[in-house]
């Protein structure tokens, strides 16, 4: 991964990660319904797993079965992969990958209370990037991710990484953001809106012809059709410091708490501000990603 690109997104999640952000928030616990979790889901694992971060939900249409090997690309608190372990139950593992310490962290004290209170035994936490994952080649029956494809520079590389570790017949199922139309220049140049998902992502086409060119088959790319600027409900929730600007991403309303923070809060201010002047549904979308490694 890019250097520079990197840093920003290790600083800015690891601020998420000592936000203090959970479904206890209310505005929180509304960004994770409108993308597709259910209140019965959101109770069943520990509260600080969910941060408002999602973009959809990849355990949802991953049909996921007993037995199988799951593997999370940036996990973050583990919201996913506790919701997957439960799918899979005790014969099966559900594996967490990320690159920010505070959150492995954080998903590993989470996991030690998964299971309505008691330690859940089949889930691990690796730290990694998720062009390079630290697991063996064809030793997983699917692979989910959650709004993080579009903050790797090199997405082919992780295409190819997906598909060297899943096994012949193996699943993609991903919920990730897409482009519609091309960013005005002003808001694909912003690092910050990298950072926040935006600036990142690939347009649908071109994450469908990448993911042919890495080797997957029946490859299925559907627009959710949900409104990105349900972020904006992280507002003015307690636990972190809101930069008193409008939120509509979830780094941007959720990071301003780490020790910078007059240079975060510079940084957000002019986010927000490009964010104003350009609704970011025009161009872009929450879409759900299935793809099938052929046997």
């Amino acid at each position: 991964m890019s250097d520079t690109i990197k840093q920003a997104v290790q600083s800015k999640y690891a601020a998420v990660a000592k936000s203090g952000l959970s479904t206890e928030h209310s505005g929180v616990r509304g960004v994770a319904e409108a993308f597709g979790y259910t209140a019965e889901q959101l109770a069943a694992i520990p509260a600080e797993a969910n941060m408002g971060l999602s973009c959809g939900n990849p355990t949802a249409f991953a049909s996921l079965k007993p037995g199988e090997v799951i593997a999370d690309l940036g996990c973050g608190g583990g919201l996913d992969v506790f919701l997957a372990a439960k799918k899979v139950g005790p014969t099966g593992k559900a594996i967490g990958i990320d690159m920010t310490p505070e959150m492995l962290a954080l998903a590993r004290r989470n996991a030690e209370k998964a299971d309505g209170g008691k330690p859940l035994t089949n889930v691990e936490f690796h730290q990694a990037t998720i062009d390079k994952l630290p697991l063996p080649d064809v030793s997983v029956d699917c692979v989910i991710s959650n709004c993080v494809i579009n903050l790797a520079p090199d997405k082919q590389a992780v295409f190819r990484e997906i598909v060297r570790v899943l096994k012949p017949g193996g699943r993609l199922a991903v919920s990730d953001i897409a482009l519609k139309r091309p960013l005005p220049a002003e808001v694909a140049n912003d690092l910050m809106a990298y950072v926040g998902c935006i600036a990142g992502a690939i347009g649908i086409e071109q994450y469908r012809s990448q993911l042919i060119e890495a080797g997957f088959a029946q490859v299925e790319i559907l627009d959710t059709g949900s409104d990105l600027n349900a972020y904006a409900k992280v507002e003015s929730q307690s636990g972190y410091c809101s930069s008193g600007t409008e939120a509509v991403l979830p780094v941007v309303s959720a990071s301003a708490c780490c020790s910078s923070r007059s240079t975060d809060a510079d940084l957000h201010k002019r986010l927000a501000d490009l964010l104003r002047r350009h609704n970011v549904n025009d161009y872009a979308a929450s879409v759900r990603v299935f793809a099938v490694k052929p046997r």
